[in-house]
């Protein structure tokens, strides 16, 4: 009885390949002829195939939905990464052109200047980052191997990061700017009034020895002085944010926990302190 089945089921299978393919033959065949019988068959077959082939071509049609959508969020993801860069150049531009502004309010009587220290500058990844109740530093893969140096401004698009405290061959920790011990000379962005920012272990940062005659307000920017000549002047620091107890607090400008790779800078005064090693690239950051 089964050797029966099995028969009658091979001869099934046999024989329906060449009857599907017959059958399309006599359609294609029947497609030429215009006869109004051929024609009232043909759509009475396309009637009750119609449900049959809508079926069938449900799952290629969620299939090309499916690899459309794919397309669409590489789509989307190439361009938010070419957003995301572009948007890096024109905070930098931005910060430069915002500098260039208050320089030239500066030069505006001056009949001469001296010129600005090229800076040089080595880029490199953070590796490791501490954040905890007593102390902020980040530590960085390059070292004295690569031309860092103990003081130099670590930057990155966005601005001040903070400065290099510690380093190695290969290897170098950064303080950050909310470190407790932190202590920058920064100036404001509009007046250049001098002050200080200092860091609390906290995600904001404290202005101090702010002359009396200074007028800030929430929303004026910070950034770096030069004063005492160990850091570039211009680099964007922060943004003051309220009065509280009588202590300006600034919200830094840079967050450590979204930034991968920043850029050490290599700056001295020609003649005034010692010139440290030139480190990659050479050319105006700020």
């Amino acid at each position: 009885m089964w050797k029966s089945a099995l028969s009658l089921s091979y001869v099934v299978q046999r024989l329906v390949f060449p009857l599907f393919v017959g059958l399309a033959i006599g359609l294609m065949v029947l497609s030429r002829v215009e006869h109004p019988a051929v024609s009232t068959v043909r759509a009475q077959a396309v009637d009750v195939l119609a449900p049959v082939i809508e079926i069938a071509s449900r799952p290629m049609a969620a299939l090309d939905a499916g690899i459309a959508e794919v397309d669409h969020f590489f789509d989307v993801y190439e361009e938010n990464e070419r957003l995301r860069l572009e948007n890096e150049r024109l905070l930098h531009w931005q910060t430069e052109a915002r500098q260039l502004e208050a320089e030239n309010a500066d030069f505006r009587g001056l009949l001469s200047t001296v010129a600005e220290p090229r800076n040089a500058f080595v880029t490199a990844r953070i590796i490791g980052l501490s954040s905890g109740s007593f102390v902020r530093t980040a530590l960085i893969n390059a070292g004295s191997a690569d031309g860092v140096d103990v003081g130099q401004a670590v930057v990155t698009s966005y601005g001040m990061l903070g400065r290099i405290i510690e380093v190695g061959t290969r290897s170098s920790r950064i303080l950050l700017l909310t470190d407790l011990n932190s202590r920058v000379p920064v100036a404001l962005e509009s007046s250049r009034d001098p002050a200080i920012v200092a860091g609390d272990n906290s995600n904001v940062l404290s202005l101090m020895f702010v002359a009396d005659s200074s007028e800030i307000v929430a929303g004026d920017r910070l950034v770096t002085s030069g004063e005492g000549a160990m850091l570039p002047p211009g680099i964007p620091v922060g943004v003051v944010t309220g009065l509280e107890d009588g202590v300006w607090h600034v919200t830094p400008f840079v967050d450590p926990a979204v930034i991968e790779h920043v850029r050490v800078l290599d700056y001295a005064l020609p003649g005034l302190l010692p010139s440290t090693r030139e480190a990659g690239a050479t050319g105006e950051l700020w």
